[in-house]
């Protein structure tokens, strides 16, 4: 369990830092958000806004994208964000939202969540398994 936290977590940086490269290119004060912070990920100065990254590499076989919005009983993710923008890595491509977006997209098409316990945790959360060709007509870019 240790462990799957450990490469998660790692294979989470490697994301957030190659989105920041991106970023930078065009906005080069922009950091990442070091440690827990549940708002967003990477902040832009110069723009005034946070950009959370997510990765569902696991949606290549279930052609579902996990949104979260609660874990352990408490409001998480989607919920609590205050990013701007999400990019969602799906195992092939970086996929970017406006977080309004996504929520438009569960509002609309009426989702319900579900709740199940994740691989390597031991509490529960409550997220939308969305589609993701429903999805991704949201996408921005």
């Amino acid at each position: 369990m240790i462990e799957t936290f450990k490469r998660d977590l790692a294979r989470g940086k490697y994301h957030e830092n190659y989105i920041l490269n991106i970023v930078k290119s065009k906005y080069s004060e922009a950091y990442i958000i070091d440690g827990y912070f549940k708002d967003y990920d990477i902040y832009i100065p110069e723009v005034k806004f946070g950009i959370e990254v997510k990765s569902d590499e696991k949606s290549k076989y279930t052609n579902n994208i996990v949104i979260e919005i609660e874990f352990n009983s408490k409001p998480s993710a989607l919920s609590t964000t205050k990013a701007k923008y999400w990019v969602i890595y799906d195992g092939y491509d970086y996929n970017w939202f406006l977080t309004n977006s996504i929520k438009d997209c569960i509002k609309d098409n009426n989702l319900s969540y579900v709740e199940f316990i994740g691989k390597g945790d031991t509490k529960s959360k409550k997220a939308y398994l969305i589609k993701k060709e429903m999805l991704y007509k949201y996408k921005e870019l």
